[in-house]
Formats: structure tokens, sequence, C-alpha cells
């Protein structure tokens, strides 16, 4: 008999998970299309500049605070110490276009097992919230990101196991995803930010580490190619989301 793709399927979250690119890559090029995914651009920012500050906090060095423009664009602040070296320099302006990759990665393993689903959104959420309270300091940071968040949180407790599901995949690919939407960012040596010229991550590592930014663009680029397609195969090869096919 002929088969269809059952619910829960890897061709249905294969097509969730293709809609969701579509959405980062195309949706801002669209008549209000900025406005209808606004929220998860500021959520995408924030994926980004944590993974900075995070990357600072784990160096050893003071993640003092992070703004989001009404841009979409943003920046984090962290304060080194006077003998940082240029390895730290680099790997903390390497973790802003890794930490969404890493998070994203994150997210999507976890979609693969149906007790991590509700655990998984519950800790989104609440690290959205914490970052709130301790390092954002903007408006829109401050407006956005709660309300974010609490629709996490309300999709990890009200939400069908679907949703749930679905939640977790599609926000790891939008996490994942949203370097490719700044792939200009990526291969220009500075921008211009908050009114201000500051050194692209790229530009940074370059000053740090020498090598030139365009390279140092194509790494990070493999990098997270080669993580999301590992962990995407990994997911849908180990999800017990339901039945594979119906006949």
């Amino acid at each position: 008999m002929r088969s269809v793709v059952a619910p829960g399927s890897s061709g249905e979250q294969l097509g969730r998970l293709f809609l969701a690119g579509v959405l980062v890559v195309f949706m801002p090029q669209l008549p209000l299309g900025n406005y209808v995914i606004y929220p998860f651009t500021i959520l995408t920012t924030w994926f980004h500049e944590m993974g900075h500050g995070l990357t600072g906090m784990l160096l050893g060095h003071e993640f003092e605070r992070l703004v989001i423009f009404t841009d979409g664009s943003g920046y984090a602040e962290t304060r080194l110490d006077s003998d940082a070296g240029n390895l730290s320099h680099g790997l903390i302006a390497a973790g802003g276009p890794l930490g969404p990759v890493i998070i994203g990665a994150a997210l999507i393993l976890a979609s693969s097992r149906r007790k991590r689903w509700r655990p998984a959104l519950l800790v989104l959420a609440g690290l959205i919230a914490l970052s709130a309270l301790i390092w954002v300091r903007s408006t829109v940071g401050l407006v956005v990101l709660p309300l974010v968040g609490a629709a996490i949180a309300w999709i990890a407790y009200r939400g069908k196991d679907w949703a749930q599901r679905f939640s977790l995949q599609f926000l790891g690919v939008l996490a994942a995803m949203s370097m490719l939407r700044d792939w200009d960012y990526l291969f220009s040596h500075s921008a211009v930010i908050g009114g201000q010229p500051m050194l692209s991550d790229t530009g940074a590592m370059e000053e740090a580490l020498l090598l030139p930014y365009w390279l140092w663009a194509i790494v990070l680029l493999a990098i997270s190619a080669g993580t999301i397609a590992i962990t995407l195969k990994y997911a849908l090869a180990k999800g017990d989301g339901g039945p594979r096919r119906l006949r």
C-alpha cells in the first residue's frame, strides 16, 4: 500500500526544519517580514551576545552587560583582566557566532527524547529571564526577551507534545541558521552597531589571532555546518516522537 508521512516521522520533522530555515533566510525580504519575525530576531541576537558574554565568563572574565538595539543589532560588554592575552580576545570574539550554534544544537538534541522536551524549554525560558535580570541593559531587550521567555514557558507547561517538540526544533534551527542571516557581517572587517563603528567578530579575531577575517568566517561557517549536520542526523535517527510511517 502507498506510504505516507506520519506525525512525528523524520519526513515531518525535516519539513518543519525546512520551514524554519525559510523563515530565517527569506522572511525579512517580504513586506512586513521583519515585523513578523521581530521577536525571533531579538532572540537570535540574544543567543549571539550571550555567546560572547558566557565565553568571557568561562575564561575567568566579568560579563558586565548585554545591549540589544531596536534594529536587532547588539553587543556584549566583557571586562577583561589586564593580563588577558590575544587568545582570550579571539575566543570571546568567536563565542558570539558559535554561541547560537551550540545552543541550537543542544535544543535539537533535546528534541530527540520526549522526557527532555519540557525541561529543555524551561531551562531556556529561565536563562532568558535570568539574563534579563542580570545583564540585559536596553529597553528592547527588557521588553521583548521576557515576553519570549514567558511564551516558551507557557508552551512547556501547556503546550501539547507536538508543540513542545516543534518549538525545540524550530528554536534550535532558528539559532543555528542565524549565522546565515548575518553572513555579510562575518565577511566584514568592521560594522556600525548602535551608530558606532566597531570591529566585527571576525575582524576582532583577525586582530587577536592574525589570520585574515574572511578565513575566520569560513572556519566558523564550516564548524557551524558540521555541528548542525551531525546534531540533526543524531536527533532524527534517535527521536522517539512517534511512529515512522503509516501504511
